[in-house]
């Protein structure tokens, strides 16, 4: 559920959380990664559907983001978990239409990857 929250425009702190569960309980590291990723990436996706269904405005054109996303593409969406500007490419990305599936795997590759970091520091 943190990690779902965090993935959102709500505050959220999950890879305290995940640290602090895995201190408890080393013995279930890659069940944690696992919820971990799939709830921040369900979160990111979220946020992609909110983008996806804002109508066409311009001024979501002058967004520094925008500007990645439309030379980058899905890709540029691996660093989805970024602070605030995570967030603000997630919609982006669902703003300029661009296809969920790769969206969705390019997100939950940058999840993972910050997750197992943490992972790997408790």
């Amino acid at each position: 559920m943190s990690s779902f929250l965090a993935a959102t425009l709500l505050p959220g702190g999950s890879e305290a959380v995940l640290w602090g569960f895995l201190q408890l309980h080393p013995e279930q590291k890659s069940t944690a990664l696992a919820l971990a990723t799939l709830g921040n990436t369900l979160g990111g996706m979220t946020s992609w559907a909110c983008g996806r269904f804002l109508p066409r405005w311009q001024q979501l054109d002058r967004l520094p983001q925008m500007h990645h996303l439309q030379r980058w593409g899905s890709p540029a969406l691996f660093f989805s978990w970024l602070p605030l500007v995570g967030d603000a490419l997630c919609v982006a990305a669902g703003w300029l239409r661009l296809h969920w599936l790769p969206c969705c795997l390019f997100m939950a590759l940058g999840k993972f990857a910050r997750y197992w970091l943490v992972a790997q520091a408790a």
